[in-house]
């Protein structure tokens, strides 16, 4: 094997912090050229070198951000169809590993290497406003004060995962006064005042949420209208969400999506936020290859 064929990235400061070395020490047995990240953009940079250098794998070890942080690499390098994805988790969440079928640091490590390789689609949110487009595997949120989606609280996080923002949006944002926005794809549009627009590529937000369709190359999307915040119970917002065909939610899957306001719009991406008065969002299909569990369902219903 050629040196350097298969790289490791991993960032130390990820959830409990303590992870480092064990993982460096059992990547390196495995042929792994392993590297400690020192910020976001270094992992982007590192990430990049490895696709532009042909590396054949790449095992990402951090949360969810982490992972997407690589994944803005490999795509700015335009390798995205050239190696395989490897997720250890080592964050808070981990929404993506549990969606791949990834248990635990120690299983993501053990499938670097034998788990079942599959194709499945990348999400790109692109600004109107000139800026560059960016990938992203889980989610891109619309609507809510931009810290909901990084600043929940990890006991919500591990209670309702991707819907954790929403609870602390709604219990601790009383304010939000919700966004004018126009949702328009080839299947369903949409225009009026929402509390938030959900577009999910590794996740689903109604019914009883998880896994949604990786490898259809449609996203799942939610449009949540918009909610008198005063009357606004936290537990509310769950109820509204995980109900199929509830009042004021709108739910339909595309492949392309342009989602727009006369105002500024927040976005999280992954986690990453931005704010833009337009994103136009479309799947690439089955653009990366990834290793999954034996959990992973290649077609949930």
């Amino acid at each position: 094997m050629q040196i350097g064929s298969r790289r490791c990235l991993v960032n130390p400061h990820s959830g409990t912090g303590d992870h480092a070395d064990r993982v460096r020490r059992s990547m390196e047995a495995r042929g792994f050229a392993v590297a400690e990240t020192e910020s976001a953009a270094h992992t982007v940079e590192l990430a990049r070198e490895a696709g532009e250098v042909g590396a054949s794998t790449l095992a990402v070890c951090g949360g969810d951000g982490t992972i997407n942080d690589a994944l803005r690499g490999l795509y700015r390098a335009d390798a995205l169809g050239d190696v395989t994805l490897s997720v250890l988790p080592a964050g808070t969440a981990n929404l993506l590993a549990g969606t791949l079928g990834i248990e635990s640091l120690d299983h993501g490590i053990e499938l670097s290497d034998t788990g079942e390789a599959r194709a499945l689609d990348v999400g790109v949110a692109e600004g109107g406003d000139g800026e560059s487009a960016e990938p992203f595997l889980v989610s891109c949120i619309a609507g809510l004060p931009a810290d909901a989606s990084t600043a929940t609280p990890d006991e919500l996080k591990g209670r309702f995962g991707t819907l954790a923002f929403l609870l602390t949006g709604a219990r601790e944002t009383m304010a939000f006064d919700g966004l004018d926005v126009r949702v328009e794809s080839p299947t369903r549009s949409w225009t009026g005042e929402a509390t938030c627009v959900l577009v999910g590529n590794a996740r689903k937000f109604v019914e009883e949420g998880g896994q949604a369709d990786m490898e259809d190359g449609r996203f799942d999307v939610v449009v949540v209208e918009r909610m008198p915040p005063q009357a606004l119970a936290f537990e509310a917002a769950v109820h509204r969400l995980l109900g199929e065909g509830t009042e004021g939610v709108t739910h339909f899957r595309a492949g392309e999506l342009h989602v727009a306001s006369d105002d500024p719009i927040t976005f999280s991406r992954d986690g990453e936020v931005a704010t833009h008065e337009r994103l136009d969002f479309r799947v690439l299909p089955s653009a990366l290859s990834v290793r999954v569990g034996d959990a992973y369902d290649p077609d949930p219903e």
